[in-house]
């Protein structure tokens, strides 16, 4: 299975939803990520995911164009405003919407910030092992 992974700067929530993917499923489904407006990945993203062991090395924010595939099975938008932009991408695919605070946004310390990376990254854990059918 090829999936998708889409939001609007590929920073935070789509990155560490390949990268959950790929680690995580990667026996079964293949994970890419883009955004519609790519920046740059957020070093707290990168955090997060070093804290449980991930790999880390070549994560880049990545346009559609980058990423070079097309056709997937599954796209899954991340954030509403891809979710609204979505339908007029050229992509095939069953596409699924999953809308998760964008921890980027959250004001305060930085252990604030990494509370707030670390809620989004379990929140995703545990949508990814519905959205794929993982038995706990």
């Amino acid at each position: 299975m090829k999936v998708l992974f889409l939001c609007t700067e590929n920073a935070c929530r789509s990155q560490m939803a390949e990268a959950l993917t790929n680690h995580l499923f990667g026996d079964k489904v293949r994970a890419f990520s883009a955004g519609t407006k790519p920046g740059k990945v957020h070093p707290l993203t990168v955090k997060v995911l070093q804290e449980m062991g991930i790999p880390t090395d070549g994560l880049k924010s990545k346009s559609l164009e980058e990423v070079g595939e097309r056709d997937f099975d599954l796209i899954v938008t991340l954030c509403d405003s891809a979710a609204a932009e979505c339908p007029t991408l050229p992509l095939t695919g069953r596409r699924v919407h999953i809308s998760l605070p964008d921890p980027s946004k959250v004001q305060g310390d930085e252990k604030s910030k990494l509370e707030a990376f670390r809620r989004v990254r379990d929140q995703l854990i545990s949508r990814l092992k519905e959205l794929f059918q993982v038995e706990e």
